[in-house]
């Protein structure tokens, strides 16, 4: 049976190391290259010789370039390679958006060894994987169906909206988000603004204390 490549994208070594060693014991797969940050993923893949990885298998959350603008920048530069997304959030939001950006599967970390190689697998034959709960929350929220108040305004956020919501989440001044994103803080002010509205958040602690809660896995207050 011809093996697979895998490129891991996962920034603490101990758990890329699992993830390495998980995926080596198979004869059927083979890990082609690892990187802690989208960036030098994309540094790795653009010195690697052929064949190039079959499937990146990347951390949601990840220092640097956001997940989201990594799987778009990934499907410009090497549009054959497929994404498989870990997470650690059970998180309908997050997994939609992945899927809109280009992902192929959606993963929890908590699902183990055995079902990520099952969809790896099933990522690399050409079909999307998610777990059967996940599934119908996507399938609803694709269809338009009835989702909490609180999913439906966050999937109201464009996707650089929601990089901004994140990182103010993760306690950036917008000084901070504005160079991490590469945009001016008079823009995530702009953003920052449209946030308030569309979450209908009247003060910026507000908005600072939604962010921060989402960020915790925390459900906001009513």
């Amino acid at each position: 049976m011809p093996w697979r490549g895998i490129l891991i994208v996962e920034d603490h070594p101990v758990t890329r190391m699992g993830l390495s060693q998980l995926i080596r014991g198979e004869s059927d797969l083979r890990v082609l290259g690892e990187a802690g940050t989208a960036d030098a993923a994309l540094a790795c893949l653009a010195k690697m010789p052929p064949p190039l990885p079959d499937l990146v298998v990347a951390d949601i959350s990840m220092p640097g370039k956001n997940v989201i603008e990594f799987i778009k920048d990934l499907h410009v530069l090497h549009p054959r390679v497929s994404v498989l997304i870990l997470s650690m959030h059970d998180e309908s939001v997050y997994a939609e958006r992945l899927l809109r950006a280009g992902a192929r599967g959606y993963v929890m970390k908590s699902e183990g060894g055995d079902v990520l190689l099952k969809a790896i697998r099933q990522v690399l034959k050409g079909e999307p994987y998610l777990s059967r709960a996940m599934s119908a929350q996507v399938i609803d929220a694709l269809g338009g169906h009835h989702r909490e108040a609180d999913d439906v305004s966050l999937g109201s956020l464009t996707d650089r909206e929601f990089e901004v919501f994140e990182l103010l989440g993760d306690g950036k001044t917008n000084r901070e988000v504005a160079k991490q994103l590469s945009i001016s803080p008079k823009t995530v002010e702009a953003h920052r603004v449209n946030l308030s509205r569309k979450l209908q958040l009247g003060t910026s602690a507000q908005l600072i204390r939604r962010a921060v809660l989402y960020s915790q896995g925390k459900a906001p207050s009513p």
